[in-house]
């Protein structure tokens, strides 16, 4: 019988994370086929806005609650490293975020 996989496990993370850019890109640009990785660029692979970032914080704590604050996240960047911004930065910091919670 496998181990239930840790709910911060990347892999699943990175599912989920894709799973609610899928969402928000369909929503809002009618796109059903983005490739989303670890490597994908919020501005430049998926040419989000900032509105879109703001609809993002909201699916994330829809998702995860308080245990992931991506305003947060984001208000500790640099404008140009929120625009050269990447999934799996995004994935990191979650998969961290929920690390935390769970110890405390």
């Amino acid at each position: 019988m496998n181990p239930t996989p840790h709910p911060a496990d990347t892999d699943l993370v990175l599912a989920d994370v894709a799973g609610l850019l899928a969402r928000l890109l369909e929503d809002e640009y009618g796109l059903d086929d983005a490739e989303i990785g670890m490597e994908t660029t919020f501005n430049r692979d998926l040419e989000l806005e900032s509105i879109d970032l703001v609809t993002l914080a909201g699916l994330l704590e829809e998702r995860y609650g308080g245990r992931v604050n991506f305003a947060e996240f984001l208000a500790g960047m640099e404008f140009d490293e929120i625009i050269e911004l990447t999934v799996g930065r995004l994935v990191e910091y979650v998969v961290t975020s929920l690390k935390a919670a769970g110890a405390s």
